[in-house]
């Protein structure tokens, strides 16, 4: 029941005059705006939940502490300013139909874990006389999700937006034939187990070979066993751990026949609703290895007497949209993909080779259609106008970094020797003005080194290297990044419905756990509901230089949200922009082609516009990118852990320098910095105390000697077991614990803590 108003509670600042004017005013009770929030998903800010109950004024500051209390009490999270009971389900979510009812009806688990316990049950209803295939049991379907609010039966109905591909039950893994003629099935997921194939089930398979199983029910006692269902390639060939992460994330990387047969019909475009700029000496900069160029940069001076010092910027991006329309294979094919992949040993492309590295690949030399933007900044590095143009193109040169810079640092080449004065330095002296802008907006400034893994021609490793940043990255990324804001600005300008890039502010759970950890480096991060970049970035300015730098900066990183696409605008929390949105690489991005379709649309620039129907389904195409580009995230990352492993799997027993990574009950997470490497040292290894985990404080201590491991810790290790086609590895500590920072009261503090949290189920330590 809602609670009526009749007296001064604890907290309402109102006085008797004016409570008695409202004496017939409602106040929601917490379970009713929780059951609002389950039966709103899609409204369910903060605004959303005040207008819903007709709350105004000071009821709007009674709203707004409750919702802080239940999101403090973990019984409500908030992402995109929208609130969730935790452990409900989003309202858009990927499901797998398991199953159906008494009366039919479909059922269906999230693909993904939802809070903990047993998954919620789906009820999936299919519309009649809808068009495409009907999802089955073994589909796997994006489905907008709506709370029955049944005591009884599923927790949920789904309505089927998409069916994925058909998945089954197969796993990976690598074929292999022991000594004593048996076959075994080497896992490549860290929790798979190992399984055993009888010869009946061989299938063809060779030593060595990458296969799909069929895992059979577990017998009581021995291993597991399994048939082999296709052999997917042989890991003795280049490419084969990329294509491991290829199969186990299910990447498309195969073009359709009509695909190609369509990409290979398109015509060059022409010069139609283009104006001709193939005279101003636009040069491309991009990695020496590029193969397909999306983005050209020219500056000059600006010779308005009213804008003293300024200059004018241009980008110019290939223009995707005049080849691939909306609905076309080629189009369903891109979106499927949502992005290029990209692996140490190969690219997965989002379009075909015909488009990417010909039609669309801004060559030096050749008439390339694009979008490019005018960019007019101040000496101060704002941005006073901009314009858009559709136009036929011409690259003057195509640079590597390491050239452009060089040239700039007095060492010019053959090629960039000419344009040095004309196109490199005016270049360098926008950047100067664009970096002004930069800083004074205080974007995150995270130092995080990017290693690189470099192969040799058998596809292994040969070594890893962290590869110079130099100031002509930061000046492209720089130009990329102010025109990506044109796009937006331009397209909110016009009303035009848009996918925007969006990264929200941390969360106060995750505000507060960094928190925490800083407070054990001695380091203070100021509280308040508005964080900023600046206050980050102080953080990360008070480390530079020191032992754990890199530590901070990621953990820094770890405690930010995930950047992703919507067609909502929330900003760009880490580049502290208003509003932002992909529109610089097309060639690579989903989400950038959209953008360019929009500009076309909305500014009258010809054919290939956005539709009203592409329009009215970008909320689903939002979600759908920003899926596939985890997933790609996912394949490459794991991809890297294996072929390090693989790398390191020759030298079991050497010793390495690490850091502690992170910390669990069950153990401590190292890094080799070297190689940018993870592996784990499970806490029933550490020798001589009984270890008790301290979440607060990130630490594993001993509970007779106080002393132990706490996040950041530089330690000693020894690699005692590799699972390369895993890429898990298994450390041993050599460095001794130490005492831990604190007073001998905080550390009985923290070990009170520990104990309380031992005496809850699932919660216990290690002694050796």
């Amino acid at each position: 029941m809602a609670r009526r108003i009749t007296g001064r509670s604890h907290g309402d600042p109102r006085t008797a005059d004016t409570r008695a004017k409202v004496k017939d005013d409602y106040r929601p009770s917490r379970d009713e705006i929780l059951r609002y929030i389950a039966e709103n998903p899609d409204r369910a800010g903060k605004r959303d939940i005040a207008k819903a109950f007709a709350l105004r004024g000071d009821d709007r500051i009674w709203l707004k502490d409750i919702l802080r209390d239940l999101q403090d009490e973990g019984v409500l999270t908030k992402e995109r300013k929208q609130l969730a009971r935790v452990g409900a389900l989003p309202h858009v979510a990927v499901l797998d139909i398991f199953g159906r009812d008494g009366d039919g009806i479909l059922l269906a688990h999230p693909a993904e874990a939802v809070g903990t316990g047993e998954p919620p049950v789906v009820s999936i209803r299919v519309s009649r006389g809808g068009s495409g295939p009907a999802p089955g049991i073994g589909d796997r379907v994006l489905a907008k999700t709506f709370p029955t609010n049944e005591a009884t039966g599923p927790a949920y109905t789904g309505r089927v937006m998409k069916i994925f591909e058909k998945r089954t039950d197969a796993v990976l893994g690598v074929f292999r034939i022991l000594q004593d003629g048996t076959f075994r099935i080497e896992p490549v997921e860290r929790r798979q187990p190992e399984l055993i194939v009888d010869k009946e089930f061989q299938n063809g398979a060779k030593n060595g070979d990458l296969v799909e199983v069929e895992p059979a029910r577990a017998s009581r006692y021995g291993l597991p066993r399994a048939k082999v269902l296709n052999v997917l390639g042989s890991l003795t060939s280049e490419k084969a751990v990329s294509m491991i992460a290829i199969h186990a994330h299910d990447i498309p990387h195969i073009f359709p026949t009509d695909v190609i047969a369509e990409s290979e019909a398109v015509k060059p475009a022409t010069l139609d609703h283009r104006e001709d700029w193939r005279d101003l000496p636009l040069v491309t900069i991009d990695p020496a290895n590029a193969k397909d160029h999306d983005d050209a940069v020219f500056a000059t001076p600006d010779l308005d007497e009213k804008n003293p010092g300024g200059v004018v910027a241009t980008v110019a991006i290939a223009d995707v949209a005049a080849y691939v329309r909306y609905g076309t294979a080629l189009d369903r094919e891109a979106l499927k993909r949502g992005n290029s992949v990209y692996f140490p040993d190969r690219v997965v492309p989002m379009l075909p080779e015909r488009i990417s590295n010909d039609l669309c690949s801004l060559r030096e030399g050749q008439d390339r259609p694009a979008l490019a933007v005018r960019m007019v900044f101040s000496a101060e590095g704002r941005k006073l106008r901009h314009s858009f143009h559709r136009v036929m193109m011409k690259s003057a040169a195509k640079l590597a970094y390491q050239q452009a810079q060089a040239a700039i640092d007095g060492v010019p080449d053959e090629k960039t020797g000419p344009i040095l004065d004309t196109v490199l330095k005016p270049l360098w002296d926008a950047y100067a003005i664009l970096k002004r802008g930069r800083d004074g907006r205080q974007p995150l400034e995270l130092d995080l080194p990017e290693r690189k893994i470099l192969l040799k021609p058998d596809g292994t490793v040969d070594r890893v290297i962290v590869p110079e940043r130099l100031d002509a990255h930061k000046l492209i990324e720089e130009f990329m990044i102010q025109a990506n804001v044109a796009a937006a600005e331009t397209l909110e300008a016009k009303k035009q419905e848009l996918v925007y890039r969006v990264h929200d502010a941390p969360s106060l759970a995750k505000q507060e756990s960094l928190r925490e950890f800083l407070q054990t480096l001695g380091l203070s991060l100021a509280r308040g509901a508005q964080m900023q970049p600046s206050q980050f970035n102080g953080i990360l300015e008070r480390v530079r230089g020191a032992d754990n730098e890199g530590l901070v900066n990621e953990v820094v990183l770890r405690s930010q949200s995930q950047a992703e696409y919507s067609p909502k605008n929330i900003g760009h929390f880490g580049l502290n922009l208003r509003r932002y949105a992909h529109f610089t690489s097309p060639i690579r991005r989903y989400a950038d082609l959209i953008v360019h379709r929009g500009l076309i649309a909305a500014l009258g620039l010809g054919p290939g516009g956005l539709t009203q129907d592409e329009a009215a389904r970008l909320e689903d195409v939002a979600v759908l990118i920003s899926g596939t580009e985890r997933r790609a995230m996912a394949a490459e990352r794991d991809t890297v852990d294996r072929l390090i492993a693989a790398y390191l799997a020759e030298r079991i027993d050497d010793r390495f320098d690490a850091r502690i990574s992170g910390v669990t009950k069950s153990g401590l997470f190292v890094q080799l910095p070297q190689y940018g490497a993870d592996g784990f040292i499970p806490v029933s290894t550490l020798n001589g105390d009984y270890y008790i985990y301290d979440e607060t404080a990130r630490s594993l201590f001993g509970e007779r000697s106080g002393k132990g491991y706490q996040l950041a810790d530089r330690v000693e290790v020894r690699l005692v077991e590799v699972a390369p086609m895993a890429g898990a590895m298994r450390f041993e500590m050599l460095t001794d614990p130490k005492p831990l920072p604190g007073s001998k009261r905080s550390f009985h503090k923290a070990k009170g803590r520990a104990r309380a949290s031992q005496s809850r189920p699932g919660s216990r330590g290690r002694r050796r």
